[in-house]
């Protein structure tokens, strides 16, 4: 399958097997990647469970440990750079989560999230079974080309994605959350648009642009991220 049908069957992956997997297929895959800005750096280690703290109920053979120069949109970054890499690896049968609450032993300014993986057999879903909102919440308009970022995943199922039609695309925005959940969220939701501008990439990988601008609509309630013309 496509990257772009993964988008329909995905589901966060929180049941492993203890499967061998050779992480050459994720370093030939990161080798081509497509960045949200090229000027950012941002690198991958791969880890075993017991270089990692854990802080879930549950978790993983393997992790990605997720770091990156800070500068401009480099969360966005982050979450567009390795969510590309979590599609590919469910259409290989490798299923993972995203999880903010777990953390390299070894520490390091630079890191930001992991990302836990492995073989596992409850790797998808129905699409019927996707708890997301609607378009019209989602956006100034229903549009049906936004359902890929719709259906991305995003921390305790915030979805802080708002678009707004411009000519050739969208203006894109972030949710402002209230002050519980910004304590919970301020560190992930930036994550979570990247992960659906992944998603809006993947979809229409031959038109895709990310673009910054100025003359931006202020949109209650949200803060502005970007535009894209797909």
């Amino acid at each position: 399958m496509s990257l772009e049908e993964q988008i329909y069957l995905r589901k966060s992956c929180r049941n492993y097997s203890d499967d061998v997997i050779d992480m050459n297929i994720i370093h030939d895959f990161m080798a081509k990647v497509k960045p949200l800005d090229d000027s950012i750096d941002y690198r991958y280690d791969i880890l075993n469970a017991d270089e990692v703290n854990i802080r879930t109920r549950w978790s993983a053979p393997y992790y990605l440990a997720l770091y990156s120069e800070k500068k401009g949109n480099y969360m966005e970054n982050i979450g567009f750079v390795f969510q590309q890499l979590s599609l590919y690896l469910q259409s290989i049968g490798i299923g993972s989560c995203w999880v903010g609450m777990a953390s390299p032993k070894v520490k390091s300014d630079n890191f930001i999230i992991t990302i836990s993986f492995g073989r596992s057999d409850d790797i998808t879903r129905d699409l019927s079974r996707f708890k997301r909102k609607s378009l019209m919440k989602i956006s100034d308009m229903e549009d049906e080309r936004l359902i890929p970022a719709r259906l991305a995943p995003s921390a305790i199922n915030s979805q802080p994605w708002y678009f707004k039609h411009v000519d050739g695309g969208f203006d894109v925005y972030q949710k402002k959350q209230n002050i519980l959940k910004h304590q919970v969220l301020k560190n992930w939701n930036p994550i979570d648009v990247g992960i659906a501008l992944a998603h809006m990439y993947v979809a229409n990988e031959n038109t895709f642009e990310f673009y910054k601008k100025t003359d931006f609509e202020n949109v209650k309630g949200y803060t502005y991220t970007g535009s894209i013309k797909i």
